[in-house]
């Protein structure tokens, strides 16, 4: 969320999220260790000349070229809302490692799995000219029988190709895979992202996770609008001109990153650690002493997240430590974007657990970019992690912006992102939706948002406040103060400026209107 333009959005689409998968041993787990090890995919390599024994989109189709090996070869065209994927469904022993692998030609394509009873498993390449080698390893669950194996393109990036896909590990029975083998379209390792974020080759999700913390959380109230402020950066005004000229008092302050050697600066740099500062300081006692309170927000798109090079969870813990300590912190905001979106996850939620086993009081917020469908897989990933690791997600506050406004209105497609985002917070964590919308925050962009397919006008606010108002949730929010300003026209100007918002505007109209919610 740090000074956004067009193509470091476009940009956003080659990140390699850490921790791809690669191949791995077929160390078989308890009494499956003598079961005879299988291919246990029906039509692997397509070879039949159809689809059959597969469920795919209506853009897949079998081609006899280009192929990697053989006479045929899957050929998916992915368009508008579809990935066109293609899955399988494979009868499977318990407690017992697979190797999925296959070859694989184009842009963005991804194999995986899901269903596995433990941690579903994904690998993908960001480009392939020539055919390539894509391979993922899961073990199953104590109970698991089945598990569905899947291969897609992306949004917008052409035709790609599959062949030669293989699920080795023991067969059920010992012997080869049943011809009956069924194919299943319901059981999609995801929803349909958009461009506006890169999925996670490890993402998961779970009907029935277990419950992310045995401590009794605190509670969560107030704070309902609070905006993104950048208080060292692009041309900050004062938190007392902020607060005068618009009521708000409620700050996320952004960013906090590491200046090397795992050390909590302000943007990043050597100049303004958080341990000798008083600027900021000085702001958040502002806002205190006008009745409000200040969450710091860690990472952004740019520099060095901490949890990226603290090395261990008793680390980053500790760094953390030292700003929650600095600024008397009751929250935090875990803006993990670019590279740290859904990487050294463990570090992280280790980090985060131990924080709020240290801080009983501690609230905690995850920023998560969105897509025309909701979360990303990186994002919801990122979620399941946590329930994984035992840690507690107060709010998911959903950048409900440069996700592309494909048609329709700015107020109906962000509204659509929302409930979408409310229905996989369901999902992940088996919340009714009015427990999923009390822990989601509605994050807004003003004016220009990266994506020139986006605007978000005053009215939009307006609108986009009625909404959430009707829906309670958690928090209605916006990047950011700092350019709730006209622009000077007499300068040339970004698109999406960080200092002004590029549309008419009188100062703080946008800061006024979330004011107006009190969830």
């Amino acid at each position: 969320m740090e000074d956004r333009n067009p193509a470091r959005v476009k940009a956003l689409l080659a990140v390699c999220t850490a921790g791809l998968l690669g191949v791995g041993g077929l160390a078989l787990a308890g009494g499956a260790a003598e079961a005879a090890n299988a291919q246990l995919l029906v039509n692997g390599g397509f070879e039949s000349g159809s689809l059959s024994s597969w469920s795919c989109s209506a853009d897949d189709k079998v081609v006899s070229s280009p192929v990697a090996a053989g006479s045929y070869a899957l050929s998916g065209t992915p368009a508008g809302q579809d990935y066109a994927q293609c899955s399988q469904t494979v009868a499977v022993l318990p407690n017992s490692s697979y190797t999925l692998s296959g070859q694989v030609q184009g842009n963005y394509v991804y194999l995986g799995d899901t269903g596995t009873g433990t941690t579903d498993t994904s690998n993908w390449t960001p480009g392939a000219t020539s055919w390539s080698s894509l391979s993922t390893t899961f073990t199953t669950g104590a109970n698991t029988t089945s598990v569905t194996v899947w291969v897609h393109g992306w949004y917008g990036q052409g035709t790609f190709g599959a062949d030669s896909l293989t699920l080795t590990g023991p067969a059920p029975g010992g012997g080869s895979p049943s011809p009956s083998a069924s194919a299943s379209a319901s059981a999609s390792p995801s929803s349909s992202p958009s461009q506006s974020a890169s999925p996670s080759p490890s993402a998961s999700a779970s009907s029935s996770p277990s419950p992310s913390s045995t401590v009794t959380p605190p509670a969560d109230t107030g704070f309902h609008h609070p905006v993104y402020f950048m208080p060292l950066d692009n041309s900050p005004q004062s938190v007392s001109d902020i607060i005068a000229g618009s009521g708000e008092n409620q700050f996320n302050l952004a960013f906090v990153l590491d200046s090397g050697g795992c050390t909590p600066a302000w943007g990043g740099n050597a100049s303004t650690p958080v341990s000798s500062d008083t600027a900021v300081l000085g702001m958040v006692n502002a806002a205190r002493a006008a009745g409000g309170d200040v969450a710091i927000s860690f990472g952004g798109y740019n520099g060095t997240e901490l949890g990226s090079s603290c090395g261990s969870s008793s680390a980053l813990a500790a760094a953390y430590q030292q700003v929650i300590n600095k600024y008397n912190l009751k929250r935090i905001d875990l803006d993990w974007e670019n590279t740290a979106l859904d990487s050294n996850m463990t570090v992280r939620w280790g980090a985060i657990k131990q924080l709020e086993a240290a801080n009983p009081n501690l609230l905690v917020t995850l920023t998560i970019p969105a897509t025309t469908v909701g979360l990303p897989l990186t994002g919801r990933d990122e979620i399941q992690q946590a329930i994984n690791n035992g840690a507690r997600i107060d709010r998911v506050n959903l950048m409900d912006f440069d996700f592309g406004l494909n048609s329709g209105t700015m107020t109906a497609a962000a509204e659509t992102v929302a409930a979408d985002t409310v229905q996989q917070l369901q999902t992940l964590y088996g919340w009714s939706a009015a427990t999923a919308w009390s822990h989601l925050s509605v994050q807004l962009m003003n004016g220009h948002t990266d994506q020139p397919s986006e605007l978000y006008t005053q009215q939009t606010f307006t609108d986009l406040l009625g909404y959430v108002q009707a829906n309670h949730a958690a928090a209605f929010s916006y990047w950011d103060v700092n350019r709730d300003r006209a622009c000077d026209p007499s300068v040339v100007h970004n698109w999406a400026d960080g200092a002004c918002s590029s549309v008419t505007q009188n100062p703080y109209d946008f800061t006024k209107i979330l004011t107006q919610y009190n969830g």
